[in-house]
């Protein structure tokens, strides 16, 4: 049984409301933006993601992220996770990143989780998608049971739980 129903349609383009960013499923071809934003805020995003996903590691290479992006773009394809770039109006570069996965751990049917380069960090940009990103799940996704990792469940919390059998 999949995780989503066999007829949903997941959204393609969503705006950030008071802002003049949106988001879109990431691709292949955006490793040019991505990799200098992940790169250039290498050390927050580790402190969040690596010690759960391993996630930026210092030697990860512009290919590597290349790479990573074309398994994420295969992925939406087949409905088995995403990835959606949060990107300026010209899409000339990625301001973040927010990831709608299948749960790993029990007590939930989707496991959400999302970042902004360090320049957005603290600001207003950074407080729109936070208040998007639950709204948009709820409103757009078939999820009952939502988990916002590291939102409301520590990284440390969630690692704590029993993986889905």
């Amino acid at each position: 049984m999949s995780w989503l129903p066999a007829d949903f349609v997941h959204p393609t383009h969503v705006p950030v409301p008071g802002t003049a960013l949106h988001l879109r499923p990431i691709r292949e071809a955006d490793a040019a933006i991505d990799y200098p934003a992940v790169m250039g805020s290498r050390e927050r995003l580790w402190e969040t993601f690596g010690p759960a996903w391993g996630w930026p590691a210092e030697t990860m290479t512009y290919e590597a992220d290349r790479i990573d992006l074309l398994r994420h773009e295969k992925e939406i394809a087949a409905h088995q996770s995403f990835n959606y770039a949060l990107l300026n109006e010209e899409e000339t570069a990625l301001l973040g990143c927010v990831y709608v996965d299948p749960p790993e751990h029990t007590g939930a049917d989707a496991e959400i989780a999302w970042w902004v380069v360090d320049d957005l960090a603290g600001g207003a940009d950074e407080r729109a998608l936070d208040a998007l990103v639950p709204e948009w799940i709820a409103a757009d996704w078939p999820f009952r049971q939502p988990r916002h990792l590291g939102r409301d469940i520590s990284w440390q919390e969630w690692l704590a739980l029993p993986p889905v059998p």
